[in-house]
């Protein structure tokens, strides 16, 4: 019975030591510019506008050199369809999250053996994402018409490396 433990202990300790120790590159974005809605149109889940089809074919110019292996959006049609073009040239599905629990997404990436993240959310949502990954408080929410920022966090070794922002 004690080997067995001691074993036990062993898998679960190499296995703590390889997340910690991983490697990750997660690409930050709010959704591109929204529709305005109709009267007849009020659902609280506009589509794109055309200019924020078009920043959604710019995101993929971007982040397409980062090279995602996973792709996370939060289930509305304006986030999804952000992501839409580099997913299909990725040939990856987008993955739904909660962003009301961002830190369950968070543990899952750092859980994960994957390296190449995208993550689109919203104003208030993205940059409280970077401030869990960077596990300090940094960056404020955005406006409502900022829409061209991206940010990418380099996390080696399992220490947060750094983080860039850019406009995009």
């Amino acid at each position: 019975m004690g080997i067995k433990l001691a074993a036990a202990v062993l898998v679960l300790t190499a296995f703590a030591a390889l997340v910690a120790g991983q490697d990750k590159t997660i690409i930050l974005v709010r959704h591109a510019e929204k529709a305005v809605e109709t009267d007849a149109d009020m659902t609280g889940d506009p589509v794109l506008s055309s200019a924020g089809q078009e920043r959604a074919k710019r995101l993929l110019k971007v982040v397409k050199k980062y090279k995602p292996h996973e792709i996370f959006a939060t289930s509305y049609k304006r986030v999804q369809l952000t992501v839409e073009p580099i997913a299909r040239y990725r040939k990856k599905a987008v993955q739904t999250y909660d962003p009301k629990d961002q830190a369950a997404l968070v543990d899952r990436i750092m859980k994960s053996k994957t390296e190449h993240y995208l993550i689109a959310g919203h104003s208030n949502t993205i940059p409280t994402l970077a401030n869990l990954l960077m596990k300090k408080e940094v960056f404020k929410n955005l406006s409502d018409s900022e829409y061209g920022v991206i940010w990418v966090v380099k996390i080696r070794r399992g220490q947060l490396k750094r983080v860039e922002v850019y406009e995009y």
